[in-house]
Order: structure tokens, then sequence, then C-alpha cells
């Protein structure tokens, strides 16, 4: 309890000169509680173990920072989490995600530790993973490493629904399979290109049932929410269509580019 409370006192000074950048959760301001700063450290801990006796390489890591259950989404947020050497003769893991600025629609690509990862006041502390094949690791691992790779599918302005197969937006589930799109294909340059390689892959999105007064209500309220991506007979029957972190674990199983989606709590 000692090592968490320091580990604690440490990241809050940290974090508290950091701008918030957040997805997969609200914007709401509220301070954090050394509980909910243990909780986050302790949920780290158990997937560091959990990815070291993995002898993995690279995963495809979700927490579940907003309660989606009503939409039928377990997990809001997706990043790349992979193993690094540290310097000192042992290794490090990382995690690289796209991440909102809070009450704005832009966006950015981080790299953070486990821990800043999950210290981002989740709606339930849960993670899970699903395991890239060896092949699918070895590409996505020389992708997330090489400087300019991980920006090259990035685009800066942000809706938390971006249409799937739109480019006006970008949500952050969006940026990380089309990126995993760039990896597995060299000739993938543009993101048109990496969704038509989904698509042929057979990825299909989540698809919300938001109805007219939902979504007016979320794009007057917020910066980060837009529907007019959204062809219109979509968007006007009620469909939105968006990148989900559980419809990409099920597609990667479906695709035979991972294994079953490993659960921690």
């Amino acid at each position: 309890m000692k090592t968490m409370r320091t580990c604690f006192l440490a990241l809050l000074c940290s974090l508290a000169l950091a701008t918030g950048a957040h997805a997969g959760r609200s914007c709401e301001e509220k301070k954090p509680s050394l509980q909910s700063f243990e909780n986050g450290l302790q949920l780290a801990q158990k997937v560091m173990q959990s990815l070291d006796a993995s002898g993995q390489q690279v995963v495809v890591l979700a927490r579940a920072g907003q309660d989606l259950s009503k939409y039928r989404v377990r997990y809001s947020h997706l990043g790349f989490a992979y193993r690094q050497p540290d310097g000192k003769g042992g290794h490090v893991w990382r995690v690289l995600h796209k991440l909102n600025q809070c009450g704005t629609d832009e966006s950015a690509i981080y790299r953070q530790g486990l821990g800043e990862f999950f210290l981002d006041d989740p709606w339930r502390y849960e993670a899970a993973y699903v395991i890239p094949s060896p092949a699918v690791q070895e590409k996505l691992l020389a992708a997330l490493l090489e400087g300019h790779r991980p920006l090259l599918m990035h685009r800066k302005p942000y809706s938390i629904v971006s249409y799937a197969w739109g480019r006006k937006y970008q949500q952050s589930n969006q940026w990380l399979i089309e990126t995993l799109a760039a990896a597995m294909e060299p000739g993938i340059t543009s993101r048109e290109r990496a969704q038509a390689w989904l698509q042929t892959m057979g990825y299909q999105p989540a698809e919300l049932r938001l109805g007219p007064l939902t979504r007016l209500g979320g794009r007057i309220t917020a910066a980060n929410v837009a529907f007019d991506d959204h062809p219109p007979e979509k968007r006007f029957a009620d469909r939105i269509q968006t990148v989900s972190a559980d419809s990409v674990f099920e597609w990667m199983q479906m695709a035979q580019l991972a294994g079953k989606r490993i659960e921690l709590r």
C-alpha cells in the first residue's frame, strides 16, 4: 500500500500539469481521488502481469471508460500495447493510442505507460485484450516503432461517433483499426485505402441506435460529437455506424488476425 500511495503522489504531480485528453470516457471535470488512482494502478499491475506471462510483443488493449451498455457495447477505447526494452536489461509496456482534447473537436496520438492508460477515471475498472498472430505482431511492432508511421492514418478533426467509412472525422478506435490495416499492407498510404482493405477483410462496424433528440442534444452540448459525416439514409433511420472496441475484437478473431478476448478485473 505504501508503494501504491507513493506512485499515486508522483502521478498526481505529473498529471496535474497535463492538459486534459480523453477517449472512451466522459469529459466531466471532477477531482481524482486516492481510491480511483489506486484502483487504476492495481488494474494496470494486473494487466502488466498478464501481458508479461503471455510472452507476447503486441496486443490490442481495451478499457471501459464509459458506460455504453445501453448500446450493447462493453469497452469504449482501444490502444496498441507493446513491449520494448527499458535500457536496463528489462522491459516496459507502452500504449500507443489516440486521445481527444476534452471539450474540443481535435485529437492527437499519445504514447503512455499502462498506469496512465488506466488512470483516466473509467466507468468500470476492467480491461481486455486480444493477442494478434505472430505475423500480425511482427508487422504491427515495426509500424508502431517507426517514427512517422503511427501518424500516417491520423486525422485531427474528431467526433466520438465518426462514421466508420467516412473521412471527415476520426475517433480513437477508428484510428487504431486503420493503422492496423496500414501495418498489414505497406501499399496502404491513405485512409481511403485502409477502409477499403477493412471492407475486403469483412470488418463490420457497430451500429448504434440514436434517435433525433439524442443526436441533437449531443451535437449542441459537445464539440466532439458530430453526425454530418453519416449518410443521410442511415442517420435519419437512427442507424449510426461507428468503430467500437467490441466490433474490432470480434472482427480480429473472425478474420483470424487474433485469438479470443482475455478479460481482467
